[in-house]
């Protein structure tokens, strides 16, 4: 087997693949990431028109090295047939100036449908590639949307059991809805008395532990994640970057090898990492445009150098991008400090220690080399969300309409003219209230009530998954503090199904 994987902080621990997949995290709290990355490629002549699954062949097959290509080949076709609205999976439509990738045409109508489909087949192949006798806990922090797209990945999954954990009164309506309404012998669905991030740390801590960690091993039971923190996640999100830049090709708004700029929302760093490693791989990208909202911690990091999470948390309109700690930044500090997985451990110690971290100017200069920090707050948001419907009857979500005001503003203020792409990664009916509020005011009714105003007065259909959860059975109803989460985890282990 190759061990091309290592944790950021420490090169001495050394992983496959399959087992990164499997574990989530290192043992020492690091995340996994290839250290030869640089050498690997994805040839973009060779994806000349391709469909969405053979260049999700191409690029799994270089990132997850020690997979057998059938294996992967298998795991790509039981994600993806018939689970998605569109045989194209992620389609690209021009709005205005800029094209758009969908990629809310999932189970869930969010972009995290497009790595957690396949996730689960990841992992099953990586047990038995492995050779493993026993059962998978998977644990997910949420701050809405992972939550739903890792327990319908993962619904029946023979081995596995899934638990989520998210922020309570911190996710919409129509996000929490989809998750307590769960169907699934082995799905599990706690509210965490806390933010997104103390529900994240809460995670990480679970995984961290040693005593809890082999408390399951002698019952035969790994505990693993199916956060963006999981290779096995990010690797299938860097696909939808290489195969929006080929519809483009296909479109004539570019000739191959021209550079593309992807403006892309982020909180927890995940979706817009993964437009870096297609860069490493070979993707002839411009700027990634990292899109924040109030909580603007990465907008501040790439301007300054400083990453403080000392600041006032904000509840937002965009719920999914609330988050102050950006766990697979950490992926990116270990590429920018040439790979000094001591220098990654200290910064992260630091981080853990004080709240905050400063890198050095050689790694802030490379930082802004490839990424563009926008910040767009609620007036802006909703306002996009107005004129955007207005002159192309195109309905943006609050988190897209982020990185569309922040694609504008880096126009406006660099002058760059090229082709751009954002990443649309929900939608709009998962925050409806927020959005109808954009176009014809306040309403009086709740979520589901405005979901169905909204769409008979734009006309845009509703995602048969939203359209009937009001009538679902609401089933998990569990909520703990945050000091009780290893307990739950433990819960759930000895539950039978």
């Amino acid at each position: 087997m190759i061990a091309s994987y290592e944790s950021t902080r420490n090169s001495e621990l050394k992983s496959t693949a399959s087992i990164a997949v499997l574990k989530g995290i290192a043992d020492d709290g690091g995340l996994f990431v290839m250290r030869n990355l640089e050498e690997k490629k994805v040839d973009i002549n060779n994806l000349v028109g391709k469909n969405y699954m053979e260049t999700a062949q191409a690029v799994l097959t270089v990132v997850l090295d020690d997979f057998p290509e059938e294996v992967i080949r298998d795991c790509i076709k039981n994600a993806y047939t018939d689970k998605f609205v569109t045989e194209e999976i992620t389609p690209v439509v021009k709005v205005g100036e800029a094209y758009v990738t969908e990629l809310f045409k999932g189970p869930t109508s969010a972009f995290k449908d497009v790595a957690l489909s396949i996730l689960p087949h990841l992992m099953k192949a990586s047990y038995e590639m492995n050779d493993m006798k026993g059962e998978v806990i998977i644990l997910a922090a949420t701050s809405g949307d992972t939550g739903k797209a890792a327990l319908e990945g993962f619904k029946n999954v023979e081995g596995t059991k899934v638990a989520v954990f998210y922020p309570e009164g911190g996710v919409s309506q129509i996000q929490e809805a989809q998750m307590v309404t769960q169907e699934g012998k082995n799905t599990f669905v706690c509210a965490v008395r806390g933010n997104f991030d103390d529900a994240q740390t809460g995670v990480k801590n679970i995984f961290a532990n040693k005593k809890i960690n082999e408390e399951m091993s002698a019952k035969n039971k790994l505990l693993s994640s199916a956060n963006s923190i999981n290779i096995g996640r990010l690797a299938p999100q860097v696909v939808y970057y290489f195969y929006s830049y080929m519809k483009l090709i296909e479109k004539g708004a570019l000739k191959i090898g021209e550079k593309v700029n992807f403006a892309v929302p982020t909180g927890n760093f995940g979706n817009i990492l993964a437009g870096y490693y297609a860069k490493i791989l070979g993707l002839p990208i411009n700027k990634l445009i990292c899109a924040s909202n109030e909580n603007n911690v990465l907008y501040d990091f790439i301007k300054s150098g400083v990453y403080d999470k000392n600041r006032e948390f904000h509840k937002t309109i965009s719920p999914s991008m609330d988050i102050l700690v950006s766990s697979n930044l950490e992926r990116l500090l270990y590429y920018l400090s040439d790979k000094d997985n001591q220098r990654v451990m200290g910064l992260m110690e630091k981080l853990n220690s004080e709240g905050k971290y400063e890198i050095s100017s050689d790694m802030l200069d490379k930082l802004n080399k490839d990424f563009y920090g926008g910040c767009v707050f609620k007036d802006e948001v909703l306002n996009t969300i107005y004129n955007t419907f207005e002159k192309y009857g195109y309905l943006l979500d609050t988190h897209t309409s982020v990185a569309y005001k922040a694609l504008e503003d880096y126009r406006t203020s660099t002058g760059d003219s090229t082709v751009s792409l954002v990443l649309s990664t929900a939608s709009p009916y998962k925050f409806s209230k927020s959005v109808y509020e954009s176009l014809y005011g306040k309403s009086a009714g709740d979520e589901f009530e405005i979901m169905e105003e909204l769409s008979q007065k734009t006309k845009v259909d509703i995602p048969q998954n939203l359209k009937n959860l009001r009538s679902k059975e609401i089933r998990h109803r569990e909520v703990c503090n945050i000091n009780e989460m290893e307990s739950y985890v433990k819960y759930v282990s000895n539950k039978s199904i």
